[in-house]
């Protein structure tokens, strides 16, 4: 009869979860999509339009996305799904503001895009894999096996759910900004009540998260394996 050697028997376990990450690399990620493809742009444009006028600061705030997706593409780092779905609304914002030759419509268009990812977020709860589930894969090591255990697929149908109802409270909450407040004093409050919501509403996703990932040992240190005798 031989044993395997503790330092053997971990190393072998250890392998089998290496690629298990931690809470505060998922935490990490989080943060770090969210500042730099829904803080940073919305500093950038408000700076700019104190600073100079709103058709400069549209065009900032697009250089900036567009800038960003180009450093993490020479730099061989992930773009993550967030970060060029704000650069895809920008670019159709401006797009039609210049084209109507009216700033109006780039702001009224935050409210209609919106609706109308909201829309697509519900829409897609029909489907086999909603929204949150496709974008999953930003955050975390995400394969087929995993996304198909059930309580995986009622984390992401619930998050779906509650991520279209968070569009169209601040489509709501925009339109009447829009028509009863100063461009400067929309744009600023408009840009931290965003925000806020937006962290308020990725916390509670990762406690979510972090409850089921916890129930189906996705999450937390590796455990210690237990030692079990092999004949030869």
């Amino acid at each position: 009869m031989s044993l395997h050697t503790p330092a053997l028997a971990h190393a072998d376990f250890a392998d089998a979860h290496a690629d298990r990450p931690r809470l505060r690399s998922v935490i990490r990620r989080v943060a770090s999509s969210l500042l730099i493809a829904c803080v940073l742009p919305a500093a950038v444009f408000y700076g700019a339009l104190v600073v100079t006028d709103v058709w400069t600061a549209m065009v900032v705030a697009l250089v900036w996305s567009y800038g960003a997706i180009a450093f993490r593409a020479l730099t061989g780092r992930r773009t993550s799904g967030l970060l060029i779905l704000t650069a895809a609304v920008l670019t159709g914002r401006t797009v039609v503001a210049a084209v109507a030759n009216s700033t109006f419509l780039y702001f009224l268009q935050p409210i209609i895009s919106d609706g109308v990812v909201a829309t697509c977020f519900l829409l897609s709860l029909a489907t086999a894999r909603p929204i949150v589930a496709r974008l999953a894969g930003d955050f975390y090591p995400m394969d087929h096996e995993l996304s198909m255990r059930p309580r995986i697929q009622r984390l992401f149908f619930h998050l779906t759910a509650a991520w279209a109802a968070l569009c169209l409270g601040k489509a709501t909450m925009t339109l009447w900004l829009l028509y009863s407040q100063s461009l400067e004093t929309y744009v600023l409050v408009q840009s931290i009540s965003a925000i806020s919501l937006n962290a308020l509403a990725a916390a509670a996703t990762i406690a979510a998260a972090v409850i089921v990932g916890r129930k189906e040992g996705l999450l937390g240190p590796v455990p210690v394996p237990h030692l079990v005798p092999v004949r030869s």
